[in-house]
């Protein structure tokens, strides 16, 4: 006689579940299952020497904590998201490194996710976060998701904008000037003696490349003679830098830029290669320089100058504000708007 096999799984079982297991762990380790549970989940409220038993117990006994359930009696989540506009960009690991070095600390995990600048993509990955009821979400916003992250507000959720300051003053922040960071570049590039600029770099609605276009721009109209032409670019990756200057070198030259500055140091790393392989001589025919000084600028063939955003600095900043939040829902919005500095090498001064 077959038999109708019924799940009823509820809360209340997980729990005895997970309950039989912790009291496994405190037995063997000298402890209470209150004791076990707190080293889990608020390990600073017990002594080191007495974590380190829960842990070899743990680790003799290979218990694995059932997370779904703790979610359940909970409510909540401890992880923390974060949504990347472009994993594919060392500027992004450096700031999900510094995120994840701060939220180490409160003994909250990072979740990564990366919209690559794909606003449905972001969506998706917000919606995944929202079902998964994080403690606190960090996005460096592509579309338009503010009412997604107004939504996850008012579901108990924190949210912190990195790389951007959003126009809506109800999030906290942490961005970079950037606008002064396009006046630097071409400062720079002025005082070299370089009077016609290319800009490459794009597209245009990431809010960053917005906001160093009009530094740039800013700056060149303060000058008599200089010139500023900007090369708007689908992608912000090293193949978007070298197809960008095939177009440049296409025209006569008479008409080519004497510098080129790009909007991240991807582009100017795919810049030079291009610049190179057609034999121009960096910087002695076209000046170079790049925004975010990766570590792969350094280390270029000719090492390429660069305006340097702090990000580990960025994505430390960035979860502290968020664990502020978490910590204390009703704490007040800050912005952290941090300074660039340009670090300059031989892309535009020569060896």
């Amino acid at each position: 006689m077959a038999h109708k096999v019924v799940n009823r799984s509820t809360p209340g079982i997980l729990k005895c579940m997970a309950l039989a297991q912790v009291r496994d762990v405190a037995k063997l380790a000298g402890v209470s299952p209150a004791t076990v549970s707190n080293a889990l989940n608020h390990p600073e409220r017990v002594s080191a020497s007495t974590r380190q038993r829960i842990q070899e117990a743990i680790d003799e006994l290979g218990y694995v904590r059932n997370d779904a359930a703790r979610q359940l009696r909970a409510g909540s989540n401890r992880a923390v998201g974060m949504i990347l506009l472009d994993v594919g960009n060392p500027f992004f690991a450096e700031v999900a490194r510094g995120a994840e070095n701060q939220l180490t600390t409160s003994h909250r995990p990072l979740l990564l996710s990366n919209s690559n600048q794909d606003a449905e993509r972001e969506a998706a990955q917000l919606g995944l976060f929202e079902e998964q009821r994080l403690a606190g979400v960090l996005v460096t916003p592509v579309g338009n998701v503010l009412h997604r992250l107004r939504r996850l507000k008012e579901r108990g959720t924190a949210v912190v904008i990195v790389d951007r300051k959003t126009g809506a003053d109800e999030f906290s922040s942490v961005s970079v000037d950037d606008k002064l960071g396009g006046r630097l570049a071409v400062d720079h590039l002025l005082e070299r003696g370089r009077q016609h600029i290319a800009m490459v770099g794009g597209p245009q609605n990431l809010r960053q490349i917005k906001h160093r276009l009009q530094g740039a721009q800013q700056r060149v109209q303060q000058s008599d003679s200089a010139t500023l032409t900007f090369h708007e670019t689908p992608t912000t990756d090293v193949a978007a830098g070298r197809l960008a200057t095939l177009d440049i070198l296409a025209k006569p030259r008479s008409t080519r830029p004497d510098a080129i500055f790009a909007a991240n140091d991807l582009i100017a790393l795919g810049v030079l290669q291009e610049l190179v392989r057609a034999g121009v001589s960096v910087p002695d025919d076209i000046a170079l320089i790049g925004y975010d000084n990766i570590q792969f600028s350094a280390s270029a063939t000719t090492p390429i100058t660069s305006i340097r955003q702090p990000a580990e600095e960025m994505g430390s900043r960035a979860a502290e504000l968020l664990c502020d939040v978490i910590d204390k829902p009703g704490a007040p919005v800050q912005h952290t708007v941090f300074q660039p500095e340009i670090v300059v090498r031989e892309s535009t001064t020569g060896a």
